[in-house]
């Protein structure tokens, strides 16, 4: 049924190419608009969060899982094909910015992991998020921000283990693009893995969890925190010492759906964007800073 599969890191610029997901790698389905996708052979459920973290950490490159509010399940013969995770952000601005009529957490979520296994065919995951958005509404859900990431990651070899991505798969589900969001800078270890952001400010206020993110520079080769040392002053070294690059990042791509069974009852819900004009390209490599 597939015409074509490869694990090439293919630009996103057509449609026809549909990411897939295994073992944490990628790979692409060339989606042959000759061949129709048999919507008969599949169903979509809500799915335990047990289910949905364990298919999400061993098939997406990241390995790791968000703070799940609601997950589906893609079935095809009773088999798990593929997983949706809506999920709450750190942060409800990143909802009410974008869908500022809403109450942030419950009329409106973030998809935060969307992972099809590869042999399923090509355009399958659209018809995957329309009945997911049809569950949604039924749970109150009006409205969906997603973010697709456009910069490579490569390990500190030069070896890309992550292409950028602008997000084809929104784009054929007809979602609002509506620019980038905010640039950041990263903080990448020799993996080309990110020490994000919250990781850093459990070590400097020293909240729960900062034990793990401590450990995880010292396997790079940081020093153990001394007794009495400031935390924030361990960390500035510790990234050093465990080989951390500075990139730049120029912010995700930000995608908004507005949920509702007719046309008028999305063109109800207001988007707190404008609109603007689908990427086509991801962002060619990391900018890397000086330190």
């Amino acid at each position: 049924m597939i015409a074509t599969q490869l694990e090439l890191p293919l630009p996103e610029t057509t449609s026809r190419w549909c990411q897939r997901w295994a073992g944490q790698r990628q790979t692409w389905q060339y989606a042959d608009p000759s061949e129709r996708f048999d919507a008969t052979r599949y169903e979509v459920h809500p799915i335990d969060d047990t289910t949905a973290a364990g298919y999400v950490r061993a098939n997406h490159y990241l390995g790791s899982y968000p703070a799940a509010s609601r997950r589906y399940g893609l079935f095809r013969a009773g088999q798990l094909a593929g997983v949706a995770v809506y999920s709450i952000p750190v942060q409800a601005s990143v909802l009410t910015l974008a869908l500022p009529d809403l109450e942030p957490y419950t009329e409106s979520l973030e998809l935060g992991r969307l992972v099809l296994g590869d042999s399923e065919p090509g355009n399958s995951e659209t018809w995957f998020l329309a009945r997911c958005h049809e569950q949604l509404l039924d749970a109150g859900v009006r409205g969906v921000v997603s973010f697709a990431d456009p910069l490579p990651r490569s390990r500190a070899d030069g070896v890309e283990i992550k292409p950028g991505h602008v997000g084809i798969v929104y784009q054929a589900a007809n979602a609002r693009y509506t620019g980038r969001a905010t640039p950041r800078s990263l903080a990448l270890l020799p993996d080309g893995s990110t020490f994000s952001d919250r990781a850093k400010q459990k070590i400097r206020r020293q909240e729960r969890g900062h034990e793990y993110a401590e450990q995880q520079l010292i396997a790079w080769g940081a020093r153990p925190m001394r007794a009495g040392e400031k935390p924030a002053i361990w960390l500035a070294a510790a990234l050093e010492e465990a080989g951390a690059r500075r990139v730049r990042h120029l912010g995700n791509h930000r995608y908004v759906f507005a949920l509702g069974r007719t046309r008028r009852d999305r063109d109800r819900i207001r988007i707190g964007f404008d609109r603007a004009a689908y990427p086509k390209r991801p962002d060619r490599r990391a900018l890397e800073l000086a330190a």
